[in-house]
């Protein structure tokens, strides 16, 4: 029997851990689950089983134990796709958006390749102005000219975003604005249809006969913090993408739907304490067309691209934090409801319902007043559906950063099962290179399983292991990069 160690004398925790880990039964167990995270900063820590039978036969296929671990437990990654929280993670997400953006221009991925050849533009529509902010403008011809407050701002002045007049500022309707941009995404792309039948002299039950408008579309902050978008929008014949649409459905007509939905489209919101309210676009919209076979400024590539960066960004741009301000126990409310039915003070945020205190965040006064705004708002009863004090941290913007139409192109759960697919061929592959018996693609097998989360994190010492794993992947990229740079200059 193994006596027990003494590491009394190691003085760091994560080092002691690491040895703790390093005189296991079987380390390389420990080190080969940390480097398939490749590098994930926070992994969801599992407890439980899985059995696979053949129910033919009743023979057990695969089976496995987390007790059967070195330290007890299996290791999955977090999966998160905000840099901020998790760069290996979100690396995966931004690939994944990027096959499913590019599938949708140039094909592949169970999407025809002759989708290239359909009409397709890439538009931004912003948020409209809700006072001057300070900025950094340009003449017509490209030259920089002083701010309205007389100053050449450089392009990391903090200031940048920041009204001019904090007092003047309507920081009501910016929050409002950011919690109702999906609604009105929503309601733009139902007036862009009425827009393009309009424009066509069609029913709108006959253009929708004929043409299909698939999009992709990504949020993202602006310095001023408010959230504005970024769509691939494409005309498809009536069945989806394998279908081409009429000859009369061009280019030209579709940058038409799109600038006249924008300038049209409209939500009305109402309160006695903040009055009535329109949410409508900007006047800065963006609408430029993707050439076939990527001949231009604009290319399949680029612009998955660029879809892909904003997909795994978050609200830290806009410089606010990347956590929810909300008091979990109370869920904000700032009470709970005890066993007599009564409201009882929650004792964890002292009945402010916040996680910290807003005065303390270590933020611009220009962002902690969006966020205490979005916090007020949400605790109006005809703002309650809202939520927004859940969504404070996010500025009131409460929408997913990256979604598409149902014809579009791929599904992320797609990929990710083409994914899982290739990763168990690669484990059969390995059985039968070890003598093991291999899986009939034809018989039908079923799996049972129980998992129980734990918590989230690594060890002290697996810790360790995971920034070498980290550093390896950073080298690793750095080499590929330097010899396909160097590949290009010998070109």
């Amino acid at each position: 029997m193994r006596r027990p160690l003494d590491l009394r004398h190691v003085i760091s925790p994560s080092l002691r851990d690491l040895i703790e880990l390093a005189n296991t039964h079987d380390f390389e167990r420990v080190q080969e689950q940390v480097r398939h995270l490749r590098g994930c900063t926070s992994p969801v820590n599992l407890h439980g089983w899985t059995i696979t039978t053949n129910p033919a036969t009743k023979e057990v296929v695969r089976s496995y134990r987390s007790e059967d671990e070195p330290s007890g437990r299996l290791l999955t990654a977090c999966g998160n796709r905000r840099s901020s929280r998790c760069p290996s993670c979100s690396r995966v997400y931004a690939g994944d958006t990027y096959h499913l953006i590019k599938a949708g221009l140039s094909g592949g991925k169970n999407v025809a390749e002759t989708v290239r050849d359909h009409p397709r533009v890439f538009a931004t529509l912003t948020a409209p102005s809700f006072g001057p902010v300070h900025n950094r403008p340009n003449t017509t011809d490209g030259s920089p000219r002083p701010c309205a407050c007389g100053t050449r701002h450089a392009e990391d002045a903090p200031e940048l975003g920041t009204p001019l007049c904090p007092a003047a500022y309507d920081y009501t309707g910016a929050v409002l604005w950011n919690a109702h941009a999906g609604a009105l995404w929503a309601r733009f792309t139902t007036y862009m249809r009425r827009a393009l039948a309009a424009h066509l002299g069609m029913t709108q039950k006959a253009l929708n006969a004929a043409v299909r408008v698939s999009f992709a579309k990504v949020a993202e902050y602006q310095k001023r913090g408010l959230v504005h978008f970024h769509a691939v929008i494409r005309f498809d014949g009536p069945d989806g993408h394998t279908t081409p649409p009429p000859p009369w459905a061009t280019a030209d007509a579709l940058d038409h739907a799109v600038r006249t939905a924008a300038r049209t489209a409209r939500l009305t919101v109402e309160s006695d304490a903040t009055g009535e309210r329109e949410i409508t676009w900007g006047d800065m919209i963006d609408v430029r067309e993707i050439a076939a076979l990527g001949d231009g400024e604009l290319t399949d590539a680029k612009v998955a691209a660029y879809v892909a960066k904003y997909s795994t960004k978050s609200a830290e741009g806009a410089g606010t934090v990347d956590r929810t301000l909300m008091c979990r126990p109370c869920q904000g409310r700032g009470h709970l409801i005890g066993p007599d039915g009564l409201r009882d003070l929650c004792t964890d945020c002292d009945g402010t319902g916040q996680a910290e205190p807003l005065r303390d965040l270590h933020v611009q006064q220009h962002v902690r007043q969006m966020i205490r705004t979005a916090w007020n708002l949400g605790h109006l009863p005809e703002f309650a559906e809202l939520k927004l004090w859940k969504w404070a941290h996010m500025l009131g913007f409460r929408g997913h950063f990256s979604t598409k139409s149902r014809a579009y192109s791929t599904t992320l759960g797609a990929l990710r099962d083409v994914r899982r697919a290739w990763r168990t061929a690669q484990a059969d592959r390995a059985r039968a290179l070890a003598g093991l018996p291999t899986e009939d693609e034809n018989t039908t097998l079923v799996t049972e399983s129980i998992w129980q989360y734990l918590s989230s994190g690594y060890r002290p010492g697996e810790e360790f292991l995971a920034a070498q794993t980290r550093h390896d992947i950073a080298q690793a990229r750095e080499s590929a990069e330097r010899i396909k740079s160097e590949g290009e200059v010998w070109q």
